[in-house]
């Protein structure tokens, strides 16, 4: 925790707060009247009618216009934004319902920031208030709420303009002395810091902001110090590693967002004009933006380090290079979605600027769509785990242990002691074969056999061959089978389907030399033989097989079926529990002792 908290400090000093609100206070004016009108819809949407001379064409035109004309106290323009009901026979003196206006808005009104009202001719069509109205705030009367409404009518080329309805100005007396009250900044300040003015706001304004910012920002501050000192008291599992972690990445936004609620609340409170206030709107609505971004970059920055420690841990390295360079790229993506969101608040059209930067990705992508395929392969190969380091396995045609997974390739050592380096590309759309959790291995030879071969010599090789099955201690005996399985051109086929257990292959090897060995063990006492693919030519002293030995085994096959034990077509388990274990392994005379 200590060692975040003091990362944060030495990238954001806190003074450099102060320094970001007092520069937007001082420059967010100016910086708006010099944005760039590149709102291609709104141009065309406008083509149809000449400009309005005091910028009424648009919802937020009119709030624009109407604020900049009391701050320079020409309330003979301020009263143009005005829309009187024509059914009143008797016309209120529009200026001081100008003036009444503000005096409200100043004491007990709040009006939208620019960025929530509309810039369009049409104004906010999915508002549920009908095509004619907009809302862009709200004041209070005699402890009575209501929203204060702009009205579309048309001007003589049949142009929309925009102005204070007709409904709200009805709700408001007047006598401004109705209206306006002593405010607490007007009682505190001096008398002639009220009486000098700045940007149509007396000076005592414009300190009592500046005192405002740093006092909400300091009272945010302890509040969330206490928060942070009480809850691990509270809650025992705020003191785990992870649990703290997360409460440290939400300790400064909801500062910044805290140290914003309260001062947009005192400000109103202390009766702080609205010319400042509307001002300083757009900052607000920056200042959350700024807060829930910080959030999810310190959320990345935490979960990302705890994922990189748990795979540092399980000596994951590739996967500790993935999780790095995507900690980046979401990073770079915040910044980008931030900057988009502040420059549209500020009255940019950024959707130009998206399509552009959207074209260029689009050429950039193409460019690098080897490497982008292969950081998305080595990310798959992360994630799903078909290989790591050290398996031994078969990739298309490459067979080897696997040595490293880097975010561009993957190496492989073959059994002829050279590396091959597969792109993770290719590699993740492949067909990969891990040999590395085989839990057993599989045995399924195929013994060839003379023609000569009678039935019951097979019947004999079948009975004695699934014997040697079920008594060798390393053969599984579910399923262990030997079947007849046809015959071909050159020999008659016995099939045989077991699995060796063990994992490593050189055993593997071991146990499987010693069952072929003893296969032909049995195939040479049956008095027949393997088959090969030749051509056999008899001559008169050629005896061909051995008649005795055959005459043997048909004598034996005849005593199992008198007796019913042959074991065909299948072993009784009765007779698989008596051979299982009689075979000693490894073979008597062997330098290996057998296991206990």
């Amino acid at each position: 925790m200590r060692k975040t908290k003091t990362t944060l400090k030495s990238r954001i000093p806190t003074y450099l707060y102060y320094c970001f609100f007092f520069l937007l206070i001082i420059t967010g004016t100016e910086t708006r009247a010099q944005l760039l009108q590149t709102d291609t819809a709104k141009a065309e949407e406008e083509k149809a009618y000449p400009p309005d001379s005091l910028g009424r064409r648009t919802p937020r035109g009119t709030v624009e216009g109407f604020l900049q004309a009391v701050a320079s106290q020409n309330y003979t323009n301020a009263a143009m934004y005005l829309r009187l009901d024509p059914k009143l026979k008797k016309k209120p003196n529009r200026v001081k319902l100008a003036q009444s206006l503000q005096s409200l808005l100043d004491a007990k009104g709040n009006i939208f920031p620019y960025s929530w009202i509309s810039d369009k001719p049409s104004g906010r069509t999915d508002d549920n208030l009908g095509e004619n109205l907009d809302q862009v705030g709200t004041a209070t009367i005699n402890g009575e709420s209501f929203d204060l409404m702009l009205e579309s009518t048309k001007d003589a080329s049949g142009g929309p303009i925009w102005l204070f309805s007709s409904e709200t100005l009805g709700r408001i007396p007047l006598d401004t002395a109705k209206v306006a009250e002593t405010t607490l900044v007007e009682k505190l300040s001096p008398k002639f810091m009220e009486k000098h003015e700045w940007g149509g706001v007396p000076v005592a304004h414009w300190f009592a902001i500046v005192f405002m910012i740093i006092a909400s920002y300091v009272a945010s501050f302890i509040i969330t110090k206490l928060i942070q000192f009480i809850l691990p008291v509270v809650w025992k599992r705020a003191r785990r590693e992870s649990t703290a972690g997360i409460i440290q990445s939400f300790v400064l936004p909801i500062r910044l967002y805290l140290a914003v609620w309260i001062f947009v609340v005192a400000s109103r409170q202390a009766g702080i004009s609205i010319i400042v206030r509307q001002r300083l709107n757009d900052v607000t609505v920056i200042v959350g933006l700024v807060a829930i971004l910080l959030l999810l970059w310190q959320l990345l920055d935490f979960i990302s380090n705890l994922i990189a420690k748990q795979m540092t841990h399980h000596g994951n390295n590739s996967g500790i290079s993935a999780v790095l360079f995507l900690r980046r790229a979401a990073k770079v993506a915040l910044v980008v979605l931030g900057i988009t969101f502040i420059l549209s608040t500020f009255g940019f059209n950024v959707t130009t600027w998206l399509t552009a930067l959207g074209i260029g990705g689009i050429a950039l992508a193409l460019g690098t769509q080897k490497t982008v395929e292969n950081f998305v392969g080595s990310v798959t190969l992360i994630a799903d785990h078909p290989i790591r380091v050290g398996d031994f396995c078969r990739a298309g045609d490459v067979v080897g242990t696997v040595e490293s997974i880097g975010m561009r390739s993957t190496r492989i050592r073959t059994g002829e002691r050279t590396v091959v380096s597969i792109p993770n590309g290719e590699l993740s759309s492949t067909r990969i074969e891990n040999f590395a959790p085989r839990d057993r291995f599989l045995f399924n030879p195929v013994l060839g056999l003379r023609y000569e071969t009678t039935p019951d010599q097979i019947r004999y090789l079948l009975v004695e061959l699934r014997s040697i099955l079920y008594a060798h201690p390393k053969v599984d005996p579910d399923p262990a089978r030997v079947r007849f399985g046809g015959m071909d051109a050159n020999s008659l086929k016995l099939e045989v389907w077991c699995y060796i257990s063990t994992t490593s292959n050189d055993e593997f090897l071991e146990v499987k030399e010693d069952l072929l060995l003893r296969f032909m063990d049995v195939v040479n006492a049956s008095g027949t033989g393997f088959a090969f693919p030749s051509q056999t030519i008899y001559f008169a002293k050629d005896t061909g097989v051995s008649t005795e030995k055959a005459g043997e085994i048909e004598d034996e096959v005849k005593k199992w079926r008198d007796a019913g034990s042959v074991q065909l077509p299948k072993f009784t388990a009765e007779k698989i529990e008596k051979l299982r274990g009689t075979i000693t392994y490894p073979p008597e005379g062997s330098s290996i002792k057998p296991e206990a």
